[in-house]
């Protein structure tokens, strides 16, 4: 045969086509048969890879389940057994996810919308590594040179030391004299934190009064107390002298003597100044797990202010002595990141090129992830949900990895309309680059552009847990499920307005980057604060309003609970129960609480028995003793209304809200908590199922829940959407509108269209992110900013509603 001949022959395609048969391509495909992940019920799917997939469904419905809990969870867990048993012990142990197969995973990378945390050290710099980057620009480009890239670190001080050693040289011993020293970049005098804390005096006592008269106003100071005995009987100052009248010295004692062994009424006891005392007791504590008392308390006694030495810069006067073309490493840190890359791109110093490309890369990754207006000294626990996810994103922008499964747990969180085109092109550019896409998402614009859509359900906690629907989004929108029921849904602008019954005055607003904005907040109406991502929303807010008198704030701060955590007691639910079922047994209520008495003595009332397996993951098992119910036996012979505590906590919110309105169980107290439960959705959650158990959406409303009972006439609400189904969007404008129904003034930060339909007055800020922004561009009804169309908002609202 002629090689002419041979070529017609074999068509060029023969190798591709052994190609495609061959066993290795076949493997396409994620396949999950049989999880049974917390409230899933038995869920076989097979997902294609390196196509976006998106999961739907109501809050609570098993998506994070099902991506998180199962998939991820068991692609981290397989990796994690790659190592030796040896590392594995220095990792954290996971455990197996309740599933029959799991096949065809990749490595999975999970960017989830979990708060950075709020370390008082920790920048969107450090966060990130820019700041790391910088550090070494400085140490080498700087002028004049001050020392490594350590003395360019906030989070290094400078020491110094020196002292004899004992060195052994030719078998015998010799002592040398040595010396060191560390040059690091953190301000002495604030410690690298960048602004110094101090008492406010008039917070811990009234000056006026002796201590026999009650002077010190601290909680749980009294005359009568152990600590009032102390304070009185110690003999370093007159009890019945006031403490205007105090000498230097006394007043010193008083407030700042150290620990000192002393006798009072013939006991020996500790006597300590007032402020070691309460910074021991009460500054040591986490601000969220404080009693409300004690931290109201401190937020008055703490006063905040810059350091003066370092001006909130947190460094040295020396790292900022350093400079390259005119500008300090504490200048860089405080520019706007989309300035500060136009910097680094005109540096031209061939010795450091590759990490000059380096930095710059990373930072254009900022601008275009839409957070070009964050600037690197940006504390990382001020960032919001959306905005830490975003930051987390970043480093896997410019990767060169391919067939990875990337995990998004709601990415258009604090995304304007606007923003959210972006996010998509990233979403869609990691997919194209031949990875796998998976995406837990409620907003339709994101649902918009799935590949295939897995939608879970039919409804929340122990109603879900199924797949109803599989495919096209256009089959999604024919389908019967809540989602395609809802995903074209269209609010439309309100045609009648509420009337303003005053205003909220703002003037001169400039924190962060507004520009001594004025603007008059209406009262007694629906008002909703939009603008792009990083416009200036929360800062207008928090600077002005949040600390008023009369207003209740609630923003995305995650809920802190451990698996002892419940919705009866993050709410306050279980103490009137705790005290009903005390009163109706003629015994204490501490018995009816398992962190408490009451609790089973085998598992203390967790209601599960841990063995701990080092680096194999841990087993938890049922309490042999109490099956699982927490409580000691015979705390369960005691009742109300029929039921012991075990089967009260059991029961359903809803249940519970029926059976404490009337009868032998009647109970108020509780059933106002119960019903503001049930009015942001969540009457089929268990009263006492474990926080931990409880989905991100969850969550958000059970806090909402419990904001709602305190006592204000204005509440501010940070993104009440987040989490929330389409469906579920419906209920709470409704919960929003009772809320000024009942005559309340509601301020919500928002970027939902729906929401901003509803609201009787729209303020819009921008016109862009950071100092591009920071002004009003309007302020109007929504029909108002619809006709208007001169924003952004307006474009994306009109669009929405379609006008």
């Amino acid at each position: 045969m002629s090689p002419a001949s041979r070529t017609k022959s074999t068509p060029r395609s023969a190798p591709v086509d052994e190609y495609d048969t061959h066993p290795a391509d076949t493997h396409d495909r994620i396949r999950v048969h049989g999880a049974r992940e917390n409230n899933l019920k038995n869920v076989d799917v097979e997902l294609l890879k390196r196509r976006l997939t998106v999961f739907t469904g109501v809050s609570g419905s098993g998506k994070s389940s099902l991506v998180f809990s199962t998939i991820a969870a068991e692609s981290q867990r397989l990796i994690n057994e790659t190592y030796s048993a040896f590392v594995q012990g220095f990792m954290p142990s996971m455990a197996r996810p309740d599933v029959d197969v799991l096949e065809g995973l990749t490595t999975a990378i999970i960017v989830d919308q979990e708060r950075m945390g709020a370390n008082v050290r920790s920048t969107v710099g450090t966060a990130t590594d820019a700041n790391a980057m910088l550090r070494i620009l400085f140490s080498r480009l700087g002028k004049p040179h001050i020392g490594s890239p350590q003395a360019f670190s906030f989070n290094v001080a400078s020491i110094s030391g020196a002292g004899a050693v004992t060195v052994e040289k030719g078998g015998q011993k010799v002592k040398e004299r040595r010396s060191f020293s560390v040059t690091g970049g953190m301000c002495p005098r604030c410690e690298g934190r960048g602004d110094v804390s101090d008492f406010d005096l008039t917070a811990l006592y009234d000056s006026s009064k002796s201590l026999n008269e009650g002077a010190l106003t601290i909680p749980g100071y009294t005359m009568d107390g152990w600590y009032g005995r102390i304070y009185r009987g110690c003999g370093y100052f007159d009890p019945d002298k006031p403490i205007a009248k105090y000498t230097k010295k006394q007043l010193n004692d008083l407030l700042y003597k150290e620990p000192t062994r002393i006798k009072v009424d013939g006991i020996n006891v500790t006597f300590e100044g007032l402020i070691p005392k309460i910074q021991k007791s009460m500054l040591s504590k986490d601000r969220e797990a404080m009693q409300p008392h004690i931290r109201a308390f401190v937020d008055r006694a703490i006063t905040f202010q810059t350091c003066p030495d370092c001006e909130g810069t947190r460094l040295t006067a020396e790292a900022r002595s350093s400079k390259i073309n005119g500008i300090s490493i504490a200048d860089a840190c405080s520019m706007q990141i989309s300035d500060l890359a136009q910097w680094v791109a005109e540096l031209d110093e061939p010795s450091a090129a590759p990490l000059i490309k380096s930095l710059r890369e990373h930072l254009d990754a900022f601008v275009d992830i839409g957070l070009g207006y964050l600037s690197l000294d940006r504390p990382a626990g001020t960032l919001s949900g959306g905005e830490a996810q975003r930051t987390k994103l970043i480093r896997h922008l410019g990767s060169s990895l391919t067939d990875v499964t990337y995990v998004f747990d709601e990415p258009s969180i604090g995304l304007h309309p606007h923003d959210i085109a972006r996010m998509n092109d990233l979403l869609r550019a990691l997919r194209d680059k031949g990875n796998t896409v998976l995406v837990v998402e409620h907003k339709p614009e994101v649902i918009a552009i799935a590949d295939r859509v897995v939608d879970l359900g039919p409804r929340a906690g122990t109603d879900g847990g199924e797949i109803v629907f599989e495919g096209t989004v256009e089959e999604l929108r024919a389908a019967d499920t809540l989602t395609g029921r809802h995903l074209d849904d269209r609010a439309s602008v309100k045609p009648d307005v509420r009337t303003p019954s005053g205003a909220f005055e703002i003037r001169g607003a400039n924190m962060h980057n507004l520009q001594n904005v004025d603007v008059d907040i209406p009262l007694g109406v629906l008002v909703v604060l939009t603008g792009v991502a990083g416009s200036g929303k929360s800062s207008l807010i928090n600077s002005s309003v949040a600390g008023a008198d009369g207003v209740v704030s609630i923003d995305q701060t995650a809920i802190k609970g451990s698996r002892r955590s419940n919705p009866a007691t993050y709410t306050g639910l279980l103490e009137p129960i705790r005290k009903a079922f005390a009163k109706a047994n003629g015994v204490k209520p501490a018995l009816f609480s398992a962190n408490s008495e009451g609790a089973c003595p085998n598992c203390n009332g967790a209601g599960v028995v841990y063995s701990d397996l080092a680096m194999m993951a841990g087993v938890a098992a049922p309490c042999e003793v109490c099956e699982g119910r927490r409580f000691q036996a015979e705390v369960l012979e005691y009742t109300l209304g029929g039921r012991n505590i075990s089967e009260v906590l059991e029961m359903s919110v809803a249940q519970a809200e029926e059976f404490f309105a009337d009868g032998d169980a009647k109970l108020i107290a509780a059933q106002k908590i119960l019903r503001r439960m049930v009015d942001v959705g969540l009457g089929y959650i268990k009263v006492g199922q474990p926080l931990t158990t409880l989905s991100g959406g969850e969550r958000q409303r059970l806090k909402l829940a419990t904001h709602m009972g305190e006592k204000g006439d204005v509440y501010i609400l940070d993104e009440p959407t987040t989490g929330l189904h389409l469906a579920d969007v419906e209920q709470l404008l409704g919960l929003l509108d009772r809320l000024v129904d009942s005559g309340k003034s509601v301020i919500v930060i928002e970027h939902h269209q729906a929401v901003m339909a509803h609201a009787d007055w729209i303020i819009d800020l921008g016109p862009g992110a950071g100092h591009d922004g920071g002004q009003i561009v309007f302020e109007g009804t929504p029909a108002d900013i619809v006709a208007d169309r001169s924003t952004l908002t307006g474009q994306h609202l009109a669009e929405y509603v379609g006008a």
